[in-house]
């Protein structure tokens, strides 16, 4: 993952910003006392997750299944899949796994939201085969998508399917630096119930933000294949205790690398320390899965 990638991470301010008071409000508000948690990477094929597969993998999906419980499924964004795809999808992975699929390009990107009725029937319907196993699907809008475009924003959620649930990335920092339209977006997330996502990266920290508008947490972290990498993680620990303890009902994390072979080891010292720090009781993906080589 390119987006938001620098040369020098020990250069970056890192420190998370305090969060907004409305989070607080939206976690307060939530009715269950349970957390569920979901990490997980954004690809499960074996020429990015190099070295994660053991020699001899013949199902490379049914193997990350086993060692996550979730995955950031980008392979939507491209292109629309048929049902059989889906449902095969779904059959090759555990009870407890989930799928949180990226709505497809033509919507976002290419119409940008504008007319998107007919799109939108086409792509969630070969979706609703993951069944029980649908997280959440996410829209994320272009870096040039404006707040001027704010009335395609809301019509599109006038259209969503109300039994789907949707979490929403901005990318343009306008969203976040305009008080007036951070308000007015917001309100319309949690009108229609959908999650305000969170991205951390190295390149773009004027996109981080900390203001849920429900009680579930939707973050794309991106490592910068730095040992500050590491580190961070430990402070978005601390951050997700502190919202568990106000109320936090679902944590969607999925860790991005701009070499994502680093993706897995990162996922399982961030799966350890919500452990240790929530007494959580996560299965880690195995950091060693190739057999050692011997000197002969």
């Amino acid at each position: 993952m390119k987006f938001g990638s620098v040369d020098n991470p020990e250069e970056i301010e890192f420190k998370l910003p305090q969060d907004h008071p409305d989070t607080y409000s939206v976690l307060e508000n939530s009715n269950s006392s349970d957390l569920d948690i979901y990490v997980g990477c954004a690809k499960w094929n074996k020429k990015d997750l190099k070295g994660f597969y053991p020699r001899g993998t013949k199902d490379e999906l049914e193997y990350y299944a086993k060692q996550f419980n979730s995955i950031e499924l980008n392979a939507t964004h491209y292109r629309i899949f048929g049902e059989d795809i889906v449902s095969g999808w779904r059959e090759k992975t555990g009870e407890h796994f989930k799928f949180f699929p990226k709505i497809v390009n033509s919507i976002s990107h290419f119409k940008r939201l504008k007319g998107v009725e007919s799109l939108v029937e086409e792509y969630t319907l070969p979706i609703r085969a993951f069944e029980e196993k649908l997280g959440m699907i996410f829209l994320q809008l272009r870096d040039d998508f404006k707040p001027k475009e704010f009335d395609r924003v809301e019509r599109f959620l006038e259209i969503w399917p109300e039994d789907l649930p949707l979490g929403i990335e901005m990318r343009h920092t306008d969203w976040y630096n305009e008080q007036a339209v951070a308000d007015r977006t917001y309100e319309l997330f949690k009108k229609h119930n959908v999650a305000n996502i969170i991205t951390d990266t190295a390149g773009r920290r004027d996109l981080l933000h900390m203001r849920l508008t429900t009680p579930t947490a939707f973050v794309r972290y991106v490592g910068a294949n730095h040992e500050t990498d590491y580190t961070r993680l430990d402070e978005w620990v601390d951050r997700i205790k502190i919202w568990k303890d106000h109320g936090l009902e679902n944590l969607y994390f999925f860790v991005h690398q701009n070499v994502e072979k680093e993706s897995p080891l990162l996922s399982a010292y961030f799966i350890e320390k919500l452990n240790v720090k929530l007494g959580t009781k996560l299965s880690p993906p195995s950091k060693d899965p190739e057999p050692p080589k011997l000197d002969l």
